[in-house]
């Protein structure tokens, strides 16, 4: 753990936030997360369970004379997105996150820092340990899988919580107090296609296209950042049209939740294209970096001479899918008319591989209409399925519809301006938060997500601003602090 992490303030929140990080936590692996929090309530003496589907609740009793306030969850998840760069030996099974200070930001060295949603994992974790601290009843909801699934909300029981009230801590900006969020769906296709051996008098090539800066593909769709994946096919596209191109494998993305950054293929051209083809491929970098100069300027492709593989695509495979590729939307699908600024519907090319006669594309759509989010996951759908593919849509969550005259809302407004003496912003997100799914188990609960400054979430970039955390922790206790009676 990093001691000047450690030390910042609040001391007991990132010395939190540094255990938390010892503790390897990849989505869909979070035994060892939770034997540590089990262990943290055990040693504070805190009221804790796991549920059937494996979320942990703990409860701490309101502080002296505060009893008749309304029980107040604030809600986390425990699991976190797992991105490295290419040149980080790092596994995230096993290790924990190296985290360092880097002016007014804490980072990682070379992966996900995982203060999405690690940073409100430990504010809970501080605020159960503190007994000095003046609140009504307080529930903590630790939920699991929220990035690959959200397996915890969807398997969380009604009958377990108090609460009348929802505090998420999973919002990215400070000052913003989210009150509605995106639903979504995955679109996943796979298929089996034929080979073919590569004939004589070719040289084959391992295509490398890295750089880009990838993310959030709910919260930083709309920046036009490039996908790795749309990218590589559009050079695949094009380079068979002028060379023709034999492909043996494409493996792009890692991730269904974020932007794919890297892409990479082995092809084959005939030996006396080689050096056009190189050529043709630098050309094509010179395109990427002048179209994607602002929002992606380190996009690289770089070209290494591999041994010929056994085997290819068959030529009729490969024109179907470098063509469905092609004509499979990917990003910003159209943006809201009640809400300036907002996406409402996107979807992002998140993976696809393809090698030994197995392909696989996994999707992600969303939206916060919910027609709008089947129509687009049926289009990415349309092209596979013209070329006999499986199509299956499934984990599909339902939005967050906005409530403005919400009670705590009002209350958190007017406690924001008297803390900072500006107006705290109310919004919608795109991306996709459990508040939704969690209203749907507890009818009436009164929600509002909100948290610290994170930069760059699900990609290596990920950042946290230090002063922000210390903001956000001191307006949660002010909140805490003025909860209403119960009514």
């Amino acid at each position: 753990m990093n001691q000047d992490v450690m030390n910042l303030e609040p001391k007991a929140l990132w010395t939190n936030f540094e255990a938390l990080n010892a503790v390897p936590r990849p989505s869909k692996k979070e035994e060892k997360v939770i034997a540590f929090l089990l262990d943290f309530a055990k040693e504070h003496g805190i009221e804790a369970f796991q549920d059937k589907i494996g979320n942990i609740i703990m409860k701490k009793p309101a502080s002296a004379g505060m009893e008749n306030r309304q029980t107040v969850v604030l809600q986390s998840h425990i699991d976190m997105v797992c991105q490295k760069n290419a040149d980080t030996d790092f596994d995230f099974d096993t290790q924990g996150i190296q985290s360092f200070i880097d002016g007014e930001w804490v980072k990682a060295k070379g992966t996900t820092l995982g203060a999405d949603n690690g940073i409100g994992v430990a504010t809970m974790m501080t605020v159960l340990a503190d007994k000095s601290l003046v609140h009504g009843p307080i529930e903590c909801l630790y939920t699991i899988d929220e990035e690959t699934g959200m397996t915890g909300a969807f398997g969380l029981e009604s009958g377990l919580l108090d609460a009348t009230i929802l505090l998420n801590l999973d919002t990215e900006d400070e000052g913003e107090l989210t009150i509605g969020c995106a639903g979504g769906v995955d679109t996943t296709v796979t298929a089996t296609y034929d080979q073919e051996e590569l004939p004589a008098g070719y040289k084959s090539f391992r295509l490398s296209l890295r750089g880009l800066k990838g993310g959030h593909s709910g919260g930083e769709i709309h920046l036009g950042r490039g996908n790795a994946n749309k990218l590589m096919n559009r050079l695949l596209w094009l380079t068979n049209k002028t060379y023709g191109l034999l492909v043996s494998e494409i493996e792009g993305g890692s991730l269904r939740n974020a932007i794919p950054r890297e892409s990479f293929a082995v092809v084959s051209v005939l030996a006396n294209k080689a050096a056009d083809f190189k050529q043709h491929v630098a050309e094509m970098e010179a395109i990427f970096k002048s179209e994607y100069s602002k929002a992606d300027p380190l996009v690289e492709i770089a070209v290494e001479e591999v041994n010929n593989p056994a085997q290819v695509m068959t030529a009729k495979f490969q024109e179907q899918l470098l063509n469905a590729i092609q004509a499979c939307p990917n990003g910003v699908i159209r943006m809201s008319n009640d809400i300036e600024g907002l996406v409402e519907t996107s979807t992002n090319l998140a993976q696809v591989n393809i090698k030994d006669g197995q392909f696989e594309v996994l999707t992600l759509q969303r939206s916060s209409v919910d027609t709008a989010k089947d129509d687009i996951a049926r289009s990415v759908g349309a092209p596979f399925r013209l070329m006999g593919c499986k199509v299956v849509h499934e984990g599909s969550y339902p939005g967050w519809a906005p409530n403005p005259s919400s009670a705590v809302l009002k209350e958190m407004e007017s406690l924001f301006e008297k803390q900072f003496g500006r107006a705290a912003v109310v919004n919608a997100v795109h991306a996709g938060l459990e508040c939704g799914i969690i209203g749907e188990a507890y009818p009436g609960l009164d929600m509002v997500s909100f948290g610290p400054t994170i930069k760059n979430p699900h990609s290596p970039d990920e950042m946290v601003e230090i002063g922000t955390v210390t903001r956000f922790y001191d307006y949660l206790l002010a909140i805490l602090k003025d909860i209403p009676v119960k009514g």
